[in-house]
C-alpha cells in the first residue's frame, strides 16, 4: 500500500501542475495522472478498488462541506430552482438518452437504465471545476449547482426503481425493509444532526484538543456517509444531509477548516481512480461503438442544458457555461449500471461500454469546459444581445447602479435613505428575482450594452456607478459608459490593483478598490487595540493611504511590465518606510520641543 501512495502522490504532483499551468485546471491533470499510471497506461497501479474506497471519502466530504455553506434558510428559497432546473434537465436527457440507446439495438429496460444513468453529472467533478475560476457564484454556476443537488437526491429513487425493469423477475419484490431502513437512517441523522451533535463539540471543546476536534468532525462525515450506506442512501447525500444541519452551528467555520485539507487530497485521489478505471482497451477494441455514445451522450446533454438554460432567460456565455459544465456522466452511473446488470435488465457488456463512454466523458468535459472558458466565453460574456431584458420605466433618475450585489445594494440602501432616486440593473435574473422578493426595485439587463444604459436614463443621469461583480464585465460596462455617455460621473468598484488599472486606462477616475478601505479600517482597531496613540495612528494610516494612491497612479504606464512593476513597487514600500521614519522623526522633535 506504501508504493501505491508514493505513485498516486508523484502522479499528482507532477500532472496537476502542468494541467494548471496550460489553463485545463487540476482535476484533468488528475484524470491524466490516473490513466497513466493505471491499468490502461504504464501499469503502476493495477488494483483500483485498492483506492476506489478511501478516494470516494473525497466527494463524501465535498458533499459535506457544500452543505455546510447551505443553510436550512437558503436551500427552501432554492427550493423551486431544484425543481424546476432538475426536472428540466433530468426528464428530457433521460428521455432522449434512452432513445438513442435502443436505436443502437439495447432493449427498452437496459436502454432506461442507461438512459437513467447517463443523464447524471458528476457533482465531484463540476464544482470543483467552477469552484478553481471562481464561477460558482455565477448564475451558471448556480444552476448547475441545484441540477446536480437535485440529481443527489432523484438518485435514491432511481436505484429503487431500475430493478423493476427487469419485469416479472422482481415484480413481487418490494422493498419494504429498505425503506424502513431508509426512514431510520433519515431520521438518526435529523435528530442526531439537531439535538445531539451541538451538545457533542462543547464537550470536545471543552477538553481543548484540538485533534480531537478534528477526529470528532470526521467520525461525524464519515459515521452519516456509513449510515446511509447501511440504509440502501447515496452515501453523499447523508454527508450533505449533515453538512445542512449544522450550517447554522457555531462549530461551521472550524468544522470548514478541519475537513478542507483532507477533502482536497482524497478529492484528487478520486479523480485518479475514475481515470485509472477508463478500460482504454475496450475502447480500442470497439472505437466506433465507444467514440459514437461518447459524442451523443457530450451532443445530448449540452444541447439540453444550453436550451435549459436560455429558457431561463440566461445570457449566452452563462448558458454555454452550465451546458459545458453538466455532459459527463456521473459517479453514480457506475453504481446505476451495476444495479440493472444484478437486476437482469442490463447486460454485462453494455453495462462495460457505458462504463468506458462514462470514464471517457468525465476526462474529455474538464478539457472542454477549459478550451470555452479561454477561446468562447469571453467572446460571449458581455458582448451578447440581452433580448429579454426588462423595460425600463425612469423619471430621469440622478443615479444609475450597475450591478446590484453586495456593494450596490450597499449603496442603493444609503441613497433610499436620503431619498435620493436610482436605477438598478442587474444582468443576473436569479440576483433580480431574490432582490425583488426583498421589495427592492431593480431592472434585468445588460448594463455593458448601449440601448440598456440609454433606457436607465444615462443621458441625464449625474453619476453612474459600477459595482458589478466580475472584472471583464465591470471594464466592459465602463468603456461602453465613457464612449456613448462622456458627461456623466463615473464610480467603479475595483476587485484589485490590476483591474484599478484597467478602469483607469479606460478614463474612469471615481475607481474604489473593494478592500482597500475596509482594510484600513480593520488595521485601525487591530492599532487601537495594540494602544498605538489615536493620533499617531490616524496619521500612520492617512500617510499610508496617501502614498499607496500616488503609487496607483504611478504604476498605471507599466501595470503590463511585470519586472517594471515589481521593482517599482519594491521602490514605493522603501519610500513609505522612509516617508514613516521622516514623520515620526517631525513628531518626535516637537513633542521635545
Amino acid at each position: 500500500m506504501i508504493e501505491t501512495l508514493v505513485v498516486l502522490l508523484a502522479a499528482a504532483i507532477i500532472a496537476v501542475p502542468l494541467s494548471r499551468r496550460f489553463g485545463l485546471g487540476s482535476i484533468l491533470g488528475y484524470l491524466v495522472a490516473g490513466i497513466a499510471i493505471g491499468p490502461s497506461g504504464l501499469r503502476l497501479v493495477t488494483d483500483v478498488e485498492q483506492i476506489a474506497g478511501v478516494s470516494e471519502l473525497g466527494v463524501i466530504m465535498l458533499l459535506f462541506l457544500i452543505g455546510l455553506e447551505l443553510r436550512p434558510q437558503r436551500l427552501n428559497a432554492l427550493r423551486k430552482d431544484i425543481i424546476g432546473l432538475g426536472l428540466g434537465q433530468m426528464v428530457p436527457t433521460t428521455l432522449l438518452l434512452t432513445g438513442l440507446a435502443h436505436l443502437a439495438g439495447i432493449a427498452w429496460p437496459g436502454a432506461i437504465a442507461l438512459g437513467a444513468g447517463l443523464a447524471l453529472s458528476s457533482t465531484a467533478i463540476v464544482l470543483p471545476m467552477l469552484g478553481e475560476r471562481e464561477l460558482l457564484p455565477s448564475a451558471a454556476g448556480r444552476d448547475a449547482f441545484v441540477v446536480l443537488l437535485f440529481q443527489d437526491m432523484a438518485f435514491i429513487p432511481l436505484v429503487a426503481l431500475v430493478p423493476l425493469l427487469a419485469g416479472d423477475q422482481v415484480t413481487t419484490q418490494i422493498p419494504w425493509v429498505w425503506v424502513g431502513k431508509s426512514l431510520l437512517a433519515i431520521a438518526v441523522i435529523l435528530i442526531g444532526g439537531s439535538y445531539l451533535i451541538r451538545p457533542l463539540f462543547r464537550l470536545i471543546g471543552g477538553a481543548k484538543v484540538p485533534e480531537i476536534f478534528t477526529a470528532t468532525a470526521l467520525f461525524l462525515v464519515v459515521g452519516t456517509a456509513a449510515l446511509a450506506h447501511w440504509a440502501g442512501l447515496s452515501v453523499s447525500l447523508g454527508a450533505f444531509m449533515a453538512g445542512v444541519l449544522l450550517s447554522n452551528s457555531e462549530y461551521r467555520h472550524e468544522l470548514q477548516a478541519d475537513i478542507k485539507p483532507f477533502e482536497g487530497l482524497l478529492l484528487g485521489f478520486f479523480f485518479i481512480s475514475v481515470g485509472m478505471s477508463a478500460n482504454l482497451g475496450l475502447a480500442i477494441a470497439h472505437p466506433l461503438i465507444v467514440i459514437s455514445g461518447l459524442l451523443a451522450l457530450i451532443i445530448a446533454k449540452v444541447v439540453i442544458a444550453f436550451a435549459l438554460s436560455w429558457f431561463k432567460h440566461r445570457d449566452p456565455g452563462q448558458a454555454l457555461r452550465f451546458a459545458l459544465a453538466l455532459p459527463e456522466g456521473s459517479e453514480f452511473s457506475f453504481v446505476l449500471f451495476a444495479t440493472a446488470v444484478s437486476a437482469g435488465a442490463l447486460a454485462q457488456a453494455q453495462a462495460d461500454l457505458a462504463t468506458v463512454v462514462v470514464a471517457l466523458s468525465m476526462v474529455t468535459t474538464p478539457a472542454l469546459f477549459a478550451a470555452s472558458e479561454k477561446f468562447i466565453v469571453p467572446r460571449l460574456i458581455g458582448k451578447t444581445a440581452d433580448p429579454t431584458a426588462d423595460k425600463i420605466y425612469n423619471s430621469e433618475p440622478p443615479v444609475i447602479i450597475c450591478g446590484f450585489g453586495r456593494v450596490g445594494q450597499i449603496v442603493g440602501r444609503v441613497l433610499l435613505l436620503q431619498k435620493i432616486p436610482f436605477t438598478a440593473l442587474d444582468k443576473d435574473i436569479g440576483q433580480v428575482d431574490v432582490v425583488r422578493r426583498f421589495g427592492m426595485k431593480v431592472y434585468f439587463g445588460n448594463p455593458a450594452r448601449e440601448e440598456v444604459l440609454r433606457a436607465a436614463g444615462a443621458e441625464t443621469a449625474k453619476i453612474i456607478v459600477v459595482a458589478l461583480d466580475d472584472m471583464e464585465e465591470t471594464v466592459a460596462a465602463a468603456e461602453t459608459i465613457k464612449r456613448h455617455f462622456s458627461n456623466v460621473r463615473v464610480y467603479a468598484r475595483a476587485r484589485n490593483r490590476r483591474h484599478a488599472h484597467r478602469l483607469m486606462d479606460v478614463g474612469v477616475a471615481g475607481i474604489v478598490r473593494e478592500t482597500f478601505y475596509s482594510s484600513l479600517k480593520l488595521t485601525e482597531l487591530v492599532l487601537k487595540d495594540l494602544d498605538v496613540p489615536e493620533e499617531r495612528a490616524k496619521r500612520a494610516l492617512e500617510l499610508f493611504e496617501e502614498h499607496d494612491e500616488r503609487s496607483l497612479i504611478a504604476t498605471q504606464q507599466i501595470s503590463g511590465d511585470e519586472k517594471r512593476l515589481i521593482q517599482s513597487l519594491q521602490d514605493a514600500r522603501a519610500e513609505l518606510t522612509q516617508v514613516f521614519e521622516t514623520d515620526q522623526a517631525g513628531q518626535d522633535a516637537v513633542a521635545r520641543s
